[in-house]
């Protein structure tokens, strides 16, 4: 029995070393290539003062599966900025010698706060490796704004508004017009912090709903707060009160130090080289080519890719050299970097958890718990087992954007998670919301990553009964039923809850929330019977959830990196490049362009009764809220 043994742990560490000759090899070529284009570069004396990037979107953190042969010769549209590619590109011009900067162009958000975090972090990153940001904005509303001030300069428009005004929550309650139809809606949750489904079974916020709500957004106005004075070198206190006064004008918003600049996207070539001339000749002389240049004209106006109101900029004038990342990455002096031969997986879970398959529906209908994306327990698991078995995996990040869902799918995907984390160390890096069941299934992880303005915890059980026998009645509707077994119509909502089939139910609820809390006990190693004060369905931020011990830190995902990194013993200095892949389902289900008769066979089916049944009668770990920002 030995002698196998002796013999497999030698081949192992054969393939280990051939691999690590042949990834030298290639370091050499490449980095020889490296040097070799560098040199060209320096040759040509190719240099640019500012990289310009649009950004905008939902900002995923990571980019999605390849598009097959067939999706890209249709004319779809083109993939949102992932946070993945952003930070590629902003690594790049870090590294590179002969560019100033960066000026990002914003283009909408429609992100979480968490994600604009994340987008927060790299801007600090490229800042501190020497470069300049500079962000133009039409819009200056929160989201925008607390994204924006993470950069050195802010340029608006004349005609901008300065719309920062808040947070807000608002809820809908459903039990008086339920009635009016004849349903009624009987609901279990193990706790009144536990509020997924009040909007069925309450007329008004209860006083513990509203404390919970209160607490989240004092801390998520806190952190934003802060955020924005440190950008703007002004106390929280005087950005509160600007806030109070919003709207602003745009001279106001100039007068108070909200932004540095006023002007049109087709000024900035001009208005940015005025501002480092204004800062000494020894920068001015770097500036850009000089006045009247046509090349810097030409790149100059590819930083708008539509016209704009203000009269076109006075050929003459000084203007620094704006090009758009795709003539600007291969002017980019690089950095050679040795690579790892063992490279770190990516999961991401996103959308609601359920049973099944993944799947990404061709519309999103923005109805809670019924439309978009199913994080599917039968794909990630699939997905997960074949990363368990994968030994060039030194470890893996899962990432979770989700606010629960089916707790038998959580509790599974859990399971593998625990598995995997017994081999290679687990990273679970959490994005907008990471709770209920998204918190369930990252509990096991050997570190938990968040973001402060994550939505995380709500630990805790809820289900619902629905019965529609009022309304039958109203619409004289004679339902007949025959059965066999005592119990075969627990899950009908022909008639309400008797008393025994309500205890049957809230049985359920009471074990898997004690299931939960050992999972919890178990994976942050805090003790069983004190974790109720921080369960019972209360939902945290990332900023309390360390507090609380939920969460062992805070980071986007370069930090999840670095930090999985060392707890794999992979090398994290500047020298060192760790391949990140993500793994996809094999069977993505490709949609080409989805047909109205897709559309109409999704609401169909989203609205059914198989459909909604799956939500209910079933004990769920899910997230009972969202915050808006303004």
């Amino acid at each position: 029995m030995d002698k196998p043994t002796q013999e497999t742990g030698f081949l192992k560490e054969l393939g280990r070393e051939l691999r690590q000759v042949w990834q030298a090899a290639n370091d050499a070529l490449e980095n020889s290539g490296v040097a070799i284009r560098n040199q060209l570069r320096l040759a040509r004396q190719a240099r640019l003062d500012y990289v310009v990037l649009p950004v905008g979107g939902p900002l995923p953190e990571r980019a999605g599966p390849p598009r097959s042969f067939l999706q890209r010769q249709l004319p779809l549209p083109p993939e949102p900025l992932s946070l993945q590619a952003l930070n590629y590109r902003l690594r790049a011009v870090a590294d590179a010698a002969n560019v100033r900067g960066v000026v990002f162009v914003f283009q909408g958000f429609s992100a979480g706060l968490a994600s604009l975090q994340n987008f927060r972090a790299s801007v600090q990153r490229l800042r501190n490796a020497g470069k300049q940001a500079v962000v133009y904005t039409p819009y200056l509303d929160l989201p925008h704004y607390f994204a924006a001030t993470a950069a050195d300069r802010i340029v608006a428009p004349p005609g901008v508004m300065f719309d920062v005004l808040g947070l807000r929550s608002e809820a809908v309650f459903l039990k008086d017009a339920l009635a009016r139809l004849g349903v009624e809606a009987d609901v279990l949750q193990i706790s009144p912090y536990k509020t997924a489904f009040d909007a069925l079974n309450k007329a008004e916020m209860s006083p513990e709903h509203r404390q919970q709500i209160n607490w989240l957004l004092d801390e998520m106005f806190d952190v934003v707060t802060a955020a924005i004075a440190a950008g703007r070198n002004k106390s929280q206190d005087e950005i509160k009160a600007l806030i109070d006064q919003a709207p602003l004008l745009a001279e106001e918003a100039l007068a108070h130090g909200l932004v540095d600049d006023l002007g049109y996207e087709d000024n900035l070539a001009h208005l940015l080289a005025g501002k480092c001339q204004a800062k000494g000749a020894s920068e001015s002389s770097e500036a850009g080519p000089a006045a009247g240049d046509p090349a810097a004209g030409e790149d100059a106006q590819e930083t708008s890719e539509e016209p704009t109101r203000g009269k076109p900029p006075k050929q003459g004038k000084p203007q620094v050299r704006l090009l758009p990342w795709s003539r600007a990455r291969d002017l980019l002096l690089e950095k050679a970097r040795r690579t790892t031969p063992r490279y770190i997986g990516v999961i991401s879970l996103e959308g609601t958890i359920a049973m099944g398959p993944s799947r990404q529906p061709p519309i999103d209908i923005p109805v809670p718990f019924v439309g978009g994306a199913v994080a599917g327990e039968a794909t990630l698991s699939q997905l997960l087992r074949e990363a368990e078995q994968d030994d060039k995996m030194a470890a893996l990040i899962f990432h979770v954007d989700s606010g629960g869902g089916s707790s038998l799918a959580s509790d599974l995907i859990g399971r593998q998670i625990e598995r995997i984390n017994q081999k290679k160390p687990v990273l679970a890096y959490m994005g907008n919301v990471a709770a209920s069941g998204g918190y369930y299934i990252s509990a096991t992880a050997r570190h938990i990553m968040a973001q402060p303005t994550t939505l995380t915890g709500s630990i805790g059980v809820i289900t619902a009964h629905l019965s529609t026998a009022g309304l039958y009645n109203k619409l004289s509707v004679n339902r007949v039923s025959l059965a066999r077994g005592r119990h075969a119509a627990l899950y009908s909502d022909e008639t309400p809850l008797t008393v025994e089939e309500r205890q049957l139910l809230w049985r359920g609820v009471v074990d898997t929330y004690h299931q939960f809390k050992q999972v919890v006990a178990r994976g942050r190693a805090l003790p069983l019977e004190e974790l109720d004060p921080i369960c019972e369905g209360r939902v945290w931020t990332g900023r309390q959830a360390v507090g609380h011990m939920l969460v062992d830190s805070h980071g986007d995902f370069v930090d999840a990196v670095r930090q999985v990194a060392g707890l794999a013993g992979l090398p994290t200095d500047d020298a060192h490049t760790i391949p990140l892949i993500n793994l996809h389902p094999h069977d993505r289900g490709d949609y080409l362009l989805p047909q109205p008769f897709e559309a109409a066979e999704e609401v169909l089916r989203l609205l059914s009764a198989d459909h909604l049944r799956q939500w209910l009668n079933r004990p769920l770990w899910l997230m009972p809220f969202q915050i808006k920002f303004w």
